[in-house]
């Protein structure tokens, strides 16, 4: 674990599951914004120790921590909890952000596609935070914040593990909100829509992988459908902070979990149709986006996702 000095007064500390790129290192900068010391964590240390640069070149002495684990691996999370907890100090918030983005159709799904979508955004954040919870519990406060996903409420077509594991961790984040009433500790559920990230780069395709690229990257790109990154993680750190019990982003996420707790048969059926407009067949083949972009190269589709490749640049999505 690498460590910086600590200051004279003891600032809270802050740990950022899946903090080296994307979201997770959006939201790392806005915990310092808001005077956290923070551990980024995830399996990368090379794109950690970036990602640490790129914080510290923007709050020149601040406190930040990297400490390489992989979400997946219950006994590496439990050893990390420890050592934040005895070598640095008190989690008092903890923030899962840690995601893999899959699209393809169903048939070219695989048990690994979903092995990897389930221990990465279901079990991760159950094995962070059970561990950091009983601690939470011995001091009677804390801040535990889950990112889910709408596709965690409604399921998007040619999205399937990642909607399945999204489910299960809003189901595990408003359970844990219900659990802790009254304890001084506080579990808010984050349900964004698309956000410009750049993580159309670093999502992985399979099936026709050029036309899944072709629909997935400008939707995650474009204003009209994606939301600013930036003031995404604006809006989830103030909601975790607050203790809200959700935060919910985008107009589009907003409107399609009102519909659907109004009329779920409505919502169902229009996103069937929408999925018999989706690609179909191709190889079973699983590619990142960067890697579908330099093999396939497509001028309009290049045009669509500007807005998200200098977003990747800003994220260090282009890193290790």
């Amino acid at each position: 674990m690498d460590t910086t000095p600590a200051p004279a007064s003891r600032q809270p500390l802050a740990l950022v599951m899946g903090a080296s790129r994307g979201l997770g290192l959006l939201c790392a900068s806005e915990l310092l914004q808001h005077g956290h010391r923070v551990v980024l964590s995830s399996r990368s240390e090379e794109s950690l120790a970036a990602a640490r640069t790129q914080l510290l070149a923007e709050y020149p002495g601040a406190q930040v921590d990297i400490a390489p684990c992989d979400i997946s691996d219950r006994e590496a999370v439990l050893a990390l909890v420890e050592r934040v907890e005895t070598e640095l100090a008190p989690i008092e918030v903890l923030l899962t952000v840690a995601g893999i983005i899959q699209v393809g159709p169903a048939t070219a799904m695989t048990f690994e596609h979903f092995d990897a979508a389930l221990g990465t955004m279901l079990q991760g954040p159950i094995n962070v935070t059970l561990p950091v919870l009983e601690r939470m519990r011995g001091r009677g406060r804390g801040r535990i914040g889950t990112v889910s996903s709408i596709g965690g409420k409604i399921a998007v077509p040619h999205l399937w593990p990642y909607a399945t594991a999204k489910h299960g961790a809003a189901g595990f984040s408003e359970g844990l909100r219900a659990e802790l009433a009254g304890s001084g500790i506080t579990a808010t559920t984050v349900l964004p829509g698309l956000m410009r990230t750049g993580s159309h780069e670093r999502a992985t395709f399979t099936g026709n992988q050029a036309a899944e690229f072709a629909w997935f990257g400008p939707s995650a790109s474009m204003p009209l459908l994606s939301m600013d990154a930036e003031r995404a993680a604006e809006k989830i750190v103030s909601g975790v902070l607050s203790g809200d019990s959700h935060v919910i982003l985008t107009p589009l996420a907003q409107v399609g979990m009102r519909v659907h707790g109004l009329v779920p048969e409505l919502t169902v059926r229009m996103l069937a149709l929408t999925g018999r407009f989706l690609p179909t067949g191709g190889p079973s083949e699983t590619l990142e986006g960067r890697e579908v972009q330099r093999r396939s190269p497509n001028r309009i589709v290049h045009a669509l996702t500007t807005l998200g490749r200098r977003a990747a640049e800003r994220t260090n999505e282009r890193g290790a």
